[in-house]
């Protein structure tokens, strides 16, 4: 898996978190553990009856342990996007916290 994300690297990002958040933003940096350094964060909360609401996280440090999915973002298709009018359910968890 490591291997594939140096390919990512200082490249747009969108990672999924075990408990459904959605992290976008700059892949700095990651270790063995998967534990990923996103450099301009933002979350992005969906909604089925709001557009999209993003909120800035800054530099952002996600455990390996709650990454369930990384995928690179196409930018010049991610900024076509009007956010303020996409509607979705929000994601559920993935995994039940131990």
């Amino acid at each position: 898996m490591t291997s594939t994300l140096e390919s990512y690297m200082n490249r747009m990002v969108n990672v999924v978190t075990g408990d459904g958040r959605v992290i976008v933003g700059l892949l700095k940096g990651f270790d063995q553990l998967i534990n990923l350094v996103i450099e301009d964060a933002h979350e992005r909360s969906y909604s089925e009856t709001e557009g999209v609401l993003t909120t800035p996280l800054g530099l952002y440090i996600i455990r390996g342990e709650n990454v369930a999915i990384i995928g690179e973002i196409d930018e010049e298709l991610d900024k076509r996007l009007d956010l303020e009018n996409v509607k979705a359910a929000p994601l559920a968890p993935i995994w039940i916290p131990q």
